[in-house]
């Protein structure tokens, strides 16, 4: 398989070799994101906003902080996201029992609703492309899930 990162004569990568791995991971990582993000309707839910309907719905309600801290952004861009997310109808705000200052944002069940449809259109298209894999090449990229997920949070 051709990629745009230059590797060794035989077409290996040197595992020891961090740069080189790390601009192909980025570069296929990119290509993914971007492809399945044009499957979706123009004026969809930012990527961003997405992954914090996830994050809600995984973990349950959390403050505007929080989430800004856990998705690594700056509170002014959380604040804008949630009030869009809000605006559609996806998260849902409450003042915080303890300190009425702060609020807390929820997924309600239009995001709810919204995160399985955009999941089952990803996982149905990543599901077609993978039936053209061998079997032995869809256990690689299963045993690869872990170190890509591991990847991510330490990013």
């Amino acid at each position: 398989m051709k990629t745009d990162i230059a590797s060794d004569a035989d077409g290996t990568r040197d595992p020891s070799d961090a740069s080189l791995l790390a601009a192909e991971l980025r570069l296929a990582v990119g290509r993914m994101t971007r492809r399945l993000r044009q499957a979706h309707a123009v004026g969809d839910v930012s990527l961003s906003g997405v992954s914090v309907l996830a994050r809600l719905a995984a973990d349950g309600p959390d403050s505007p902080t929080a989430l800004a801290e856990m998705e690594r952004v700056r509170p002014q861009a959380m604040a804008a996201t949630l009030a869009q997310l809000e605006q559609r109808g996806l998260i849902r705000r409450t003042p915080d029992a303890v300190d009425g200052r702060r609020s807390i944002a929820a997924v309600a069940e239009e995001g709810r609703a919204m995160l399985a449809e955009r999941r089952s259109e990803s996982v149905q298209r990543l599901a077609d492309v993978l039936d053209g894999f061998s079997a032995e090449e869809r256990e690689t990229l299963g045993a690869a899930v872990p170190l890509l997920a591991r990847l991510a949070e330490r990013l």
